[in-house]
């Protein structure tokens, strides 16, 4: 096996979802990079593995990335994983992808389960196009605000959760985003698997919902699109105008607001006194 970092996807709860590509790099790695060690220490011991384990956590990250980048330079095969899914998605691991690509070293994805998309999958809402946010902030204040920055967007949003701050986070999605469709995906691939459809205020309210055990992802539905005013669109015209000519500007705002360019075109016109 080539020299390199390799950012390897291990199974979010079914030992059996691990790739065959994974376990043939575990088994050549001179390091294993590893969030929690002694979570990776089962996995490595359910397939009868032995292999140099490092922690890297929140707080170890950028003595990992260091020991990383020096390893690396020695020619030495590097493994990286989370304590489940695809590292690099809401992990510490970031810090040494990044050391390892500023370096110039090589670094290789090695895909597999990830409970994002897994959860997409099951949850019966648009994905053609998606936003990851993550975890939201703990309290409510600071989570609606970030809420608010969403709301506009016309995408499925999808965000990870704890299971004493589900029905609270719920709520406060209702509250901002209004009653979209939204699935709340629990135990992916593990026995106790559970997907729960409905609106966010019917989630909000649901006891499947109530502090339930397990990892949790939310995948909430694009909401309507707004159809903007014509004191939105005079105000956007009036600042297209000061950048273009009518044309153009009408043009920009009708692409901006999804309104017919004409109308538009007659509008600056009269804005302009003409």
């Amino acid at each position: 096996m080539e020299p390199g970092l390799y950012l390897v996807a291990t199974p979010i709860g079914n030992l059996r979802d691990i790739t065959l590509r994974a376990l043939d790099v575990l088994t050549a790695a001179d390091l294993v990079l590893a969030e929690d060690t002694r979570v990776t220490a089962k996995l490595l011991s359910a397939y009868g593995l032995k292999a140099k384990l490092e922690r890297c956590d929140d707080h170890a990250a950028a003595r990992a990335a260091e020991l990383a980048v020096e390893r690396l330079k020695d020619g030495a095969v590097v493994a990286l994983v989370s304590d489940a899914g695809t590292p690099m998605v809401s992990d510490p691991g970031f810090v040494v992808a990044r050391a390892a690509i500023a370096g110039g070293l090589p670094v290789h994805p090695i895909p597999g389960p990830s409970s994002l998309l897994a959860a997409l999958c099951i949850a019966g809402l648009p994905a053609d196009r998606v936003l990851f946010a993550g975890f939201l902030p703990p309290k409510s204040g600071a989570r609606r605000t970030a809420l608010e920055e969403l709301r506009p967007g016309r995408q499925t949003l999808v965000f990870f959760e704890s299971g004493p701050r589900l029905a609270d986070s719920l709520a406060d999605m209702a509250a901002v985003l209004g009653p979209r469709p939204a699935a709340v995906a629990r135990e992916l691939t593990k026995l106790y698997e559970e997907c729960v459809r409905g609106s966010l205020p019917e989630l909000a309210a649901d006891p499947r919902c109530q502090s339930p055990k397990g990892e949790i992802v939310i995948v909430v539905g694009p909401g309507e699109a707004e159809i903007a005013s014509a004191a939105d669109a005079d105000a956007a015209l009036a600042e297209a105008l000061t950048r273009l000519p009518p044309g153009e500007a009408a043009a920009e705002v009708s692409k901006a607001l999804d309104l017919p360019r004409k109308p538009l075109y007659r509008r600056a016109l009269e804005l302009q006194g003409r």
